[in-house]
């Protein structure tokens, strides 16, 4: 297969069932801030833009075990998750994808196929402080 009918190709994107959760929590979030209008336009750019992106340019994101790892329980992880990755498919590969207001947390290519694994609006990212630790009295 030549390098442009390779590119010309597109490959099936598949969502798992963890990313369809993560989707019904980025709903609940953008509810709770009052934004409901939000959720349609993530829905949207996944449709309009992300997944023909990846059909298209499957590898296009950041590598996901290229990434520093900074801890003893993230070398861990990021062990075990190779081990894993290895057993469905040899020449699997986990990438990163950057939205305007989420991160497409992990997608996995093999073969011809992606599978969507997570996402997180950026703001579900951080800490909330307030119910982590109540006022004290």
């Amino acid at each position: 297969m030549s390098r442009a009918s390779a590119v010309a190709a597109k490959h099936l994107v598949k969502l798992t069932a963890n990313f369809e959760r993560n989707l019904e929590e980025v709903e609940a979030f953008l509810l709770a801030a009052d934004a409901p209008q939000a959720f349609d336009a993530l829905l949207d750019e996944l449709s309009d833009t992300v997944i023909p992106n990846l059909e298209r340019f499957p590898r296009m994101g950041r590598r996901f075990f290229e990434r520093p790892i900074r801890s003893v329980e993230a070398s861990n992880a990021v062990a075990g998750l190779k081990v894993k990755l290895k057993a469905i498919a040899k020449d699997g590969e986990i990438c990163e994808y950057v939205m305007s207001n989420y991160l497409l947390l992990l997608y996995v290519c093999f073969d011809t196929t992606i599978y969507l694994l997570a996402i997180r609006h950026h703001r579900q990212l951080s800490f909330d402080f307030q119910t982590l630790w109540p006022a004290m009295p």
